[in-house]
C-alpha cells in the first residue's frame, strides 16, 4: 500500500536556523531516506522550495486566479513528500515516527493511489 508523508514545519531562513543545525537536519534525512531505502519501502521523497516561491491556481467565478506564494495562512508550510509503498497504515505510522522533521512540525500520513501509464487509477486497499 502507498502512503505519502506530507512533512509540515515552520518556515525559517538558513540565517534563523544556522549552518550547523541545517548540515545536522541534512545528515539525518539523508540517514533516514537511506533506511528507508534499504527496508524496501521508499518510492520516492522531494524537498520542496520554500513556500514563497510556490504559485497557487483557483477558479473564481470560471475564471483562473494565479496567486504568487502561498495559499494557506499557516504558520507551517508543506516542506516536502516521501511516498512509501508498505503493508498498512501501522507500518506507515512506524515509518512516519523516525522522520527527522517529526522534530520540528507535524507529519501528515495519507494513503495514495497509485496512476499508471495505461491511464488506470488503482485504489490504496
Amino acid at each position: 500500500m502507498r502512503y505519502t508523508l506530507l512533512m509540515h514545519y515552520p518556515e525559517a531562513t538558513e540565517e534563523q536556523i544556522g549552518a550547523e543545525v541545517i548540515e545536522e537536519a541534512q545528515r539525518a534525512f539523508a540517514s533516514y531516506a537511506a533506511t528507508l531505502q534499504s527496508a524496501g519501502a521508499l518510492v520516492g521523497a522531494e524537498v520542496l522550495q520554500p513556500s514563497a516561491s510556490s504559485t497557487t491556481l483557483r477558479l473564481a467565478d470560471g475564471e483562473l486566479q494565479v496567486q504568487d506564494g502561498p495559499f494557506a495562512d499557516t504558520k507551517e508550510q508543506l516542506g516536502g513528500t516521501i511516498v512509501l509503498d508498505v503493508p498498512d497504515l501501522d507500518a506507515a505510522i512506524d515509518w512516519a515516527r523516525q522522520a527527522p522533521p517529526l522534530q520540528w512540525g507535524a507529519i501528515e500520513i495519507r494513503p495514495g493511489s497509485v496512476y499508471t501509464v495505461d491511464g488506470v487509477w488503482t485504489p490504496n486497499t
